[in-house]
């Protein structure tokens, strides 16, 4: 995600938070947003949005470059925002790129995804 504090990715939180528990509990899957914003800004969203999933700070940037890359703005150093579905193995069945600050994957589209044994729910 970009930064936590952004209304976008509020947004695309309170999704995925909404269908967390609902995806652990039954397909033994884990949510793990992980912010470029500092521990006390990560803490702040989830209270404010009251989300059900913890956020996980990555203010260097170690974990955003590894995956999806960061970039340096007038707020700072924040990550490209990207969503990948991992499956058992390890294997990644789905990554999404935002390349706008719109382009957002939602908790229930990754819901149906991953039961629908990793294939497009809507055939797309």
């Amino acid at each position: 995600m970009h930064s936590a504090c952004c209304a976008i990715d509020a947004e695309q939180l309170q999704t995925f938070s909404e269908v967390a528990y609902d995806l652990w509990f039954n397909d033994n899957v884990d949510i793990l947003p992980v912010t470029t914003d500092p521990l006390p800004r990560v803490a702040e969203m989830r209270d404010r949005y009251d989300l059900d999933i913890q956020l996980h700070a990555d203010p260097d940037g170690e974990v955003a470059d590894r995956y999806s890359g960061t970039e340096e703005t007038s707020h700072g150093l924040i990550g490209i925002s990207r969503v990948y579905v991992i499956d058992e193995e390890g294997t990644v069945r789905f990554e999404q790129v935002a390349d706008h600050p719109a382009d957002r994957t939602y908790g229930n589209w990754v819901r149906y995804f991953i039961r629908n044994d990793y294939e497009d729910p809507f055939g797309e």
